[in-house]
């Protein structure tokens, strides 16, 4: 059907949903990771305000987020210009500050995945393994880690359903710019705002709904798999 069929510029706006999502997803697994850990395993002075830093994106308006990471990583902003001066990185107004502005959204779900799951670990599994001589950081990749993995999986897609469909830290920090930093929910802002422009809101509205549904098959699949693996081992 013709009318189903997207403009390339449409086809644009999902090629980077999905790249951004994906960068913004992978670069905050190991930070989502180790903070879940501390969280659910560490004992130590500002455990409750790192908490409330991690949950912060959720309370705040996604517009609010998107304002401060604008005065923290643009180009004149005290992280942005030391990156943009010594390591070359421009977030503001650029594909890399979708990335972040989306990993920052999708961070607080991520880690409320893994720390649930570490949390629902058996401390008397990594106890005895710590009694046959394995240090923490065996224990951890030996025990634990293989016993969080749904956890895991649950976390990233949760983080990357939410790349996907944000919206107003996005706007707020990158602007909407066809082809560098709009991605799909401004591609239906766009042209929404357009005459004529339903057809095409219409038609990445089921391209949003087909990636949501297809990464929470693929998050199904991988934590039954991952779960099967357990139950044989």
């Amino acid at each position: 059907m013709p009318w189903l069929t997207l403009s390339p510029e449409e086809w644009t706006a999902v090629r980077l949903s999905l790249w951004v999502a994906s960068v913004a997803t992978v670069v905050s697994l190991p930070f989502g990771l180790a903070i879940a850990v501390a969280l659910a395993r560490g004992r130590f002075w500002g455990h409750t305000m790192l908490n409330g830093l991690v949950l912060l994106p959720l309370i705040l308006p996604p517009v609010v987020t998107g304002y401060i990471l604008l005065i923290l990583f643009g180009r004149r902003g005290p992280i942005g210009a030391f990156l943009a001066e010594h390591l070359g990185l421009v977030f503001s107004f650029r594909w890399t500050g979708a990335a972040l502005a989306c990993g920052v959204m999708g961070f607080p779900l991520m880690v409320r995945a893994i720390r649930l799951s570490v949390e629902a670990v058996d401390k008397r599994l990594e106890e005895a393994a710590g009694t046959l001589g394995a240090n923490r950081a065996w224990v951890f990749l030996t025990v634990t880690l293989p016993l969080i993995v749904p956890g895991i999986l649950t976390g990233m897609v949760l983080a990357f359903a939410k790349a996907i469909g944000e919206f107003g830290a996005t706007i707020t920090f990158v602007s909407n710019i066809p082809g560098e930093t709009q991605t799909l929910p401004s591609a239906i802002y766009t042209l929404l705002q357009v005459p004529g422009g339903d057809a095409g809101a219409f038609r990445l509205t089921l391209v949003s709904i087909a990636i949501a549904m297809l990464a929470l098959a693929a998050s199904e699949l991988l934590a039954h798999l991952a779960n099967r693996r357990l139950d044989i081992e």
